[in-house]
């Protein structure tokens, strides 16, 4: 089994745009894999969280999230802002929040 797996059946890959959340691509099934390799390869973190991205992966890439979700999408971002200096800095950059 590869490291990635572990049983994740779908991944969900997000932006943040000034007006909301978009959806980039969904994977399903052995595209699962493939998306979370070229993720670590481009250094682009990684949340793990199953109950959501089942919920995120009825949309198509280039939906916005709904509304409904901002909070637990908010979660994501929050920890991918903590853990990765690049999207901070995209953030603080593009004046969504203060340094």
């Amino acid at each position: 089994m590869s490291r990635f797996r572990e049983d994740i059946e779908k991944a969900v890959a997000l932006e943040y745009r000034k007006s909301a959340p978009v959806v980039l691509a969904v994977a399903r099934g052995e595209f699962v894999e493939k998306m979370l390799k070229l993720a670590e390869e481009k250094g682009i973190t990684i949340y793990r969280d199953r109950d959501l991205a089942d919920v995120l992966s009825v949309l198509k890439p280039g939906d916005e999230v709904p509304e409904k979700l901002f909070s637990a999408v908010a979660a994501v971002m929050a920890y991918c802002y903590k853990e990765n200096a690049e999207f901070k800095q995209k953030i603080i950059g593009s004046g969504i929040v203060d340094d």
